[in-house]
């Protein structure tokens, strides 16, 4: 079984090219599962010793371990992306999870921000020295495109087309598209690329677009603390993270009236459906402007 497990986190990453983080993701789970089997007795740890009876035993472990819902869907997930791989490959006949239920998820929403509040967020910075014209550029290229903060980190100068307010990126599954930036971000990478970059650059080799105070590579953390530093600066008290911004992104393009499908393509959602929970936000949000404006909304 622990043979299995690596054989298969390698086909994720060389074959799928899954990021190192959904594969680590993949592996902690499959982890747990043989742990589960080891305690079972080592009959278990054969793989074609698993049928859907020892599936559900796994289902109701993890439930007596008070996991949240949403975990458990994702390890039993997990185990059966594992089985389905095994099943292609001939070591199993069946795939003991491919039928097993698992608890129904809460429908949650994903927090975004207002038109006001992500201009006022953004406002915040004073562009009066090196740090703060580099950290508006950064807000703006997220809000203006929408990606993923893990991509904002890796991209580099040759990505960014200015003079189309384009830039290439690489997403998920080694995936390339091109997201679009607007004036306002165009116009604070330019002045950051003139004034700031070089500074901070110190005559070093970087080809990294967006580079911290020693001319290296921002980090994820790094900008999870400058969203922070900036929302308590203007006193707003939702929880605000690089993610936010990419959810306002979408909010904000499909409250105005663009096509689902162009949001799904500028995010790099592989699947529609994912797009579309964008669409129940929407849809709460015209309820509560109606709930709150119309003479005869309320009871």
């Amino acid at each position: 079984m622990e043979r299995a497990i690596d054989k298969f986190i390698s086909h994720l990453k060389d074959e799928r090219n899954l990021s190192p983080h959904t594969c680590e993701n993949y592996k902690r789970d499959l982890l747990g599962l043989l742990d589960f089997l080891r305690r079972k007795g080592s009959l278990f740890l054969n793989p074609k010793r698993i049928d859907h009876g020892i599936a559900r035993l796994y289902l109701r472990h993890l439930e007596k371990r008070r996991l949240a819902r949403r975990s458990i869907a994702r390890k039993i997930a997990s185990s059966r992306s594992f089985f389905k791989y095994l099943l292609r490959e001939g070591i199993v006949k069946t795939n003991p999870f491919e039928l097993l239920l698992t608890p129904k998820l809460e429908k949650r929403l994903p927090n975004f921000l207002y038109p006001d509040e992500i201009k006022t967020l953004i406002e915040s910075v004073a562009t009066k020295n090196a740090a703060g014209i580099r950290d508006k550029a950064v807000l703006e290229v997220l809000y203006a495109s929408g990606m993923r903060v893990s991509e904002v980190i890796k991209l580099t100068l040759a990505d960014l087309d200015s003079a189309a307010g384009e830039v290439k990126v690489v997403g998920k599954g080694s995936k390339e598209r091109i997201v679009l930036l607007g004036s306002h971000a165009i116009s604070a990478l330019r002045r950051y690329l003139s004034e700031v970059r070089p500074k901070l650059l110190k005559k070093r080799k970087n080809q990294t677009l967006f580079l911290s105070k020693f001319g290296l590579k921002l980090t994820t953390r790094s900008i999870e603390r400058m969203i922070r530093k900036y929302a308590k600066k203007c006193s707003i008290t939702k929880k605000i993270t690089p993610h936010v911004i990419r959810h306002t992104f979408a909010t904000h393009l499909l409250s105005g009236g663009a096509d689902l499908r162009m949001v799904q393509e500028l995010m790099g959602h592989s699947s529609l459906s994912t797009t579309q929970i964008y669409t129940h936000i929407t849809k709460e949000r015209l309820k509560s402007v109606y709930d709150n404006t119309h003479p005869r909304a309320k009871r």
